[in-house]
């Protein structure tokens, strides 16, 4: 195995100890946290925020409307009569994680013609 994949081991152990350590229940401040929260007159506990219930409520929900396709026509804007699609065609250079490497790439619009 290269010093890549190695490398990429190490972090994927390490993200994965830090989520679990960030999941593990904390014990002894909870404890703490109890003990202090029963030395406190019971007023005191029904006004804390983090005591009291939440309201669950629904999930707001979005309208979707179906977009009216009954032409299937490519591009959905009227380019004009006599339009021309004009395409230019080049290579250019990609930099990728294995390498530089050189592929074609076409940009093309609409035109009157």
């Amino acid at each position: 195995m290269n010093q890549i994949g190695i490398g990429r081991i190490a972090i994927a152990a390490a993200t994965l100890g830090l989520g679990l350590a960030a999941c593990l229940p904390a014990t002894v401040p909870a404890q703490a946290q109890q003990a202090a929260t029963a030395a406190r007159p019971a007023a005191d506990r029904l006004t804390d925020v983090s005591s009291q219930e939440r309201v669950r409520r629904a999930p707001r929900r979005v309208p979707v409307y179906p977009r009216d396709d009954s032409d299937n026509v490519i591009p959905r804007y009227n380019p004009g009569p006599n339009a021309v699609r004009d395409c230019t065609a080049s290579y250019v250079q990609e930099h990728r994680p294995s390498g530089t490497v050189i592929v074609p790439r076409m940009n093309c619009f609409w035109r009157r013609g």
